[in-house]
C-alpha cells in the first residue's frame, strides 16, 4: 500500500512556511464539509520533521528524514510505532534507538525499516513471525530480522513482511502465509525470511491485505496469495496462488502498489491500471480480474492503493484519488465516494502519496508532510485524535 520510488526529486529545504493549505484550491462542485470538521493549524511547517519518505497501511503512519531518523504516529496497541510503548501518538514520534534508516514501511500492526547498511529491523505485533526474528514475541522497539541477508527495500503488510535483497533484488517473505502470500509454494508461516519461488529479480514489491505483487526488472508484473476479489489480476476468478502468477493483459509496468482487495500499477507510458475490487477507477463497481485502465486519460508517475481507495501523482503535478471516501480519504473536500479520479484539494505538488486503510498522506517537493481522512487514532499527525471527517490535506505537526 505504499510504493517507494520517487520520480520527482525533493527540492532543497530553503524555507518551510505555513499557509500552503490556502493556496491553489479548486472548486469542482463537491459539497464542502462544515468548517468545524477541520481543526485549526497552529504549528508552522518548519516545526515538523522534513520527511523524504512516508508509509501508511492500517491506522498508523511512519516516515524518515534525510538524516535517516524514523518517526511513526497513530495507533500503537501492538507497539507498531517503535517508541518502546503501547501509547497512541498524535504527532510524529521518534522510533527508539540510534539506527539510521533509508526506508521505512508501516504494516497493519507492525512496521519495518531498512538501515543505511542494508539491514532490516521490524517492530510491533509479531503474529506468526511477521517481525522475522525467529520468534513470535512482539517487540516495542526495532529488532533485527534473522538470516544475515542484506536488503534493498522492505514492505510490511497485514502480519507478513517481504523484502528485496541487495544487490540481487531477490524477494524474501516471512510471517503469516494462510493464503500463500509468502510465495514459497506453501501455506506454512515462516518465522524468518523464505525465498519467493522463481528466483526472479524484482524492481519493486508491495503487500496488500492478503496478497503480494511485484514488478520485475524487465517490467513484468506478478502477484500471489489471496485472489478472492481478483486482486492477483491473472484472470482466474477467486483462486489463490502460492507462487508468483503473471498479471494478465500483456502490459509492461514500472511501478505497482497493492491495496486491501485491489492492485494498481503504472505503465512506462504513464497510464494507470487497476484490478480487483474497490478503487478500480474505471467508473464501475464490478470486480475486475484483469487490469482495467483508470478513467480520464490522465498520466501518472505513481499510484498507491489503500483500504478502499487509491491515489496517484500525475505528470502535471496534480494529485488525484478515487474510491471510498466516507472519511474524506480522497482529499477532495467531500465525503462522497468517487468511481473515477478527482483532484486532491490544496494545490500541493506531492512527490509521494501513500494510502492507508482509511487515510492518505503525502510529502511535497519541500519535504513537508500532509495527511487527510480518518484520524481516530491520531494517524494524521495533526496533534489530535478524533472521529471527524478530514477531507482536505492537513499539515503534519512537530514531533513529540
Amino acid at each position: 500500500m505504499h510504493a517507494l520510488t520517487l520520480r520527482r526529486a525533493l527540492t532543497p529545504l530553503l524555507a518551510l512556511g505555513g499557509g500552503a493549505l490556502a493556496a491553489g484550491c479548486r472548486d469542482d462542485g463537491a459539497t464542502p464539509l462544515s468548517p468545524a470538521a477541520e481543526p485549526a493549524l497552529a504549528v508552522a511547517a518548519a516545526a515538523a520533521p522534513a520527511f523524504t519518505q512516508l508509509s501508511t497501511f492500517g491506522s498508523h503512519t511512519c516516515g524518515i528524514t534525510a538524516a535517516g531518523r524514523a518517526y511513526c504516529w497513530g495507533l500503537n496497541a501492538g507497539g507498531q510505532l517503535g517508541d518502546g510503548s503501547a501509547t497512541d501518538r498524535t504527532t510524529p514520534t521518534p522510533v527508539a534507538g540510534d539506527l539510521a534508516f533509508r526506508q521505512v514501511s508501516a504494516g497493519q500492526s507492525h512496521s519495518c525499516g531498512v538501515t543505511t547498511d542494508s539491514q532490516v529491523y521490524c517492530w510491533g505485533f509479531n503474529l506468526a513471525g511477521a517481525l522475522g526474528d525467529g520468534t513470535t514475541q512482539s517487540h516495542f522497539t526495532p529488532a533485527p530480522v534473522s538470516g544475515g541477508l542484506r536488503f534493498r527495500t522492505v514492505e510490511a503488510g497485514s502480519h507478513w513482511t517481504c523484502g528485496l535483497t541487495d544487490p540481487a533484488r531477490r524477494a524474501y517473505c516471512w510471517g503469516v502465509n494462510d493464503h500463500g502470500q509468502l510465495g514459497d509454494g506453501t501455506t506454512t508461516a515462516r518465522l524468518t525470511p523464505a525465498a519467493v519461488s522463481g528466483g526472479r529479480a524484482f524492481r519493486e514489491i508491495t503487500l496488500g491485505a492478503f496478497h503480494t505483487c511485484a514488478v520485475t526488472t524487465t517490467s513484468l508484473a506478478y502477484c500471489w496469495g489471496s485472489d478472492n476479489e481478483g486482486q492477483l489480476g491473472d484472470g482466474s476468478e477467486r483462486q489463490d496462488h502460492w507462487t508468483p502468477s503473471a498479471v494478465a493483459g500483456g502490459h509492461a509496468f514500472t511501478q505497482i502498489d497493492a491495496g486491501y482487495q485491489n492492485t494498481c500499477a503504472v505503465t512506462p507510458g504513464d497510464r494507470a491500471f487497476c484490478w480487483g475490487t474497490g478503487a478500480i477507477g474505471d467508473g464501475k463497481t464490478l470486480p475486475r480480474f484483469t487490469p482495467r485502465a483508470v478513467a480520464g486519460h490522465l498520466s501518472f508517475e505513481r499510484v498507491t492503493s489503500g483500504g478502499g481507495h487509491a491515489c496517484g501523482e500525475s505528470t502535471t503535478g496534480a494529485s488525484y484519488c478515487w474510491g471510498q471516501n466516507d472519511l474524506g480519504q480522497l482529499g477532495d473536500g467531500s465525503s462522497v465516494t468517487r468511481l473515477t479520479p478527482v483532484v486532491v484539494k490544496g494545490g500541493h505538488v506531492f512527490v509521494q502519496l501513500t494510502a492507508g486503510s482509511l487515510h492518505t498522506c503525502g510529502i511535497t517537493q519541500q519535504a513537508v508532510a500532509y495527511c487527510w481522512g480518518s484520524n481516530r487514532w491520531g494517524q494524521l499527525g495533526i496533534g489530535t485524535a478524533d472521529f471527524a471527517v478530514h477531507a482536505r490535506p492537513l499539515l503534519v505537526q512537530g514531533a513529540e
